[in-house]
């Protein structure tokens, strides 16, 4: 079993790797890592000679002084090369870097450096070094305003504010998952006809800004006022359309009242519309019985209750805090699963209870998207 330390495990892509490798627990596990280790050497050099391999994401994106931007960057590489050289520790090392090497720019040029950094320190030593050349990343969760521009976009439309354009560059694009799953593909399956290799890591799209933007106004649209699932048979439209729920306040967002429209025949209410299908189920649960307690990583779903009294529970992957909804049947009702979030129902009435789902997957239902874990 390879044990693998993420620095910067609680960033943007290290959340996602390390969400990414808990669910291979039968080949790896995780040695902890917190940003404070950086300043204290014992700390550091307990984690270098715990770990097969350390993934080395940490690293500042933005600042307001661009030198101490570099200066931080080269800092905790050569605080990392300290630990590994005062252990005489050698796991195979694997350093974010960025497309961003060949500009010149503060960001670009500490990249580039502490890649050059870690590739000498791995040639005097004898160690298995990976530098990975990544393009832009973009998925749930990552930080507005810093992370990426998709992010800060999605952001925007999610609060209120309206989003601008300052260059309408195209970009190369990765989503967070993809990138989660090449790195355990080098992890797993390292180079083995040189100790020391750089890997470009191929985008899966190309966009522009403005495309961007067109897409996530179109999804503002469409799903937070009419309610429309948009058209998510493509899947960088799928992965976008996660991301750029996952800035929705899903407290105040839900759960959606549904019209009820009513006659001598009965009531009928329109509870799904979307661009492109998707598939219907229902299921009826007894009394006090809980369903669920898993999470999707890419799975589109949305949970109507039609009859009966349901409390429905979701809890974000890796946090504590609890969201709680009320759902009855006589005002019927709707609450969406977001991507990587746990979450159940559980019949909290005295009679059954009956549950409408809707499902949009457009991976292959072969490739696993469910992981069980409890609310």
């Amino acid at each position: 079993m390879l044990k693998i330390g993420i620095t910067g495990q609680s960033g943007f892509v290290g959340t996602n790797l390390f969400n990414f490798l808990i669910q291979k627990k039968e080949s790896v596990s995780i040695v902890p890592f917190r940003d404070e280790f950086f300043n204290d050497p014992g700390k550091m050099k307990d984690f270098v000679t715990n770990c097969d391999v350390v993934v080395h994401l940490a690293a500042v994106n933005r600042h307001a002084d661009p030198l101490t931007l570099y200066d931080t960057n080269i800092s905790l590489v050569t605080r990392l090369i300290q630990a590994l050289e005062d252990t005489g520790s050698t796991p195979h090392i694997l350093f974010s870097s960025s497309v961003q090497e060949k500009n010149d720019n503060p960001y670009g040029r500490s990249k580039l450096e502490g890649r050059n950094l870690l590739e000498k320190w791995a040639g005097k030593n004898d160690a298995r070094f990976t530098g990975l050349v990544i393009p832009n990343v973009f998925g749930p969760f990552g930080n507005p305003f810093y992370n990426s521009v998709v992010a800060t976009f999605c952001y925007q439309l999610t609060h209120g504010q309206k989003p601008a354009i300052q260059v309408d560059s195209k970009l190369p694009l990765i989503h967070v998952n993809e990138l989660a799953e090449y790195i355990y593909g080098k992890i797993s399956d390292p180079d083995r006809t040189s100790k020391i290799s750089t890997c470009h890591v191929e985008s899966t799209s190309q966009k522009s800004v403005s495309e961007i933007l067109s897409s996530l106004e179109g999804f503002s649209d469409l799903y937070l006022r009419q309610y429309i699932f948009p058209d998510l048979r493509n899947r960088f439209e799928l992965n976008l359309f996660n991301t750029f729920r996952s800035f929705i306040d899903n407290g105040s967002f839900f759960p959606v009242g549904l019209k009820k429209n009513t006659d001598n025949r009965g009531a009928f209410v329109e509870s799904v519309k979307s661009l492109n299908g998707g598939q219907f189920s229902f299921s009826t649960t007894l009394p006090g019985i809980t369903r669920g307690n898993h999470f999707h990583t890419r799975k589109v779903e949305r949970f109507i209750v039609i009859e009966g009294e349901a409390l429905i529970e979701m809890r974000r992957i890796g946090t504590t805090e609890k969201l709680s909804f009320r759902l009855s049947g006589p005002e019927p009702s709707f609450v969406d699963m977001p991507v990587w979030y746990t979450h159940n129902i559980k019949n909290v009435g005295n009679s059954e209870l009956l549950t409408l789902f809707w499902i949009n997957e457009f991976f292959d239902p072969d490739d696993p998207d469910t992981f069980f874990e409890a609310v």
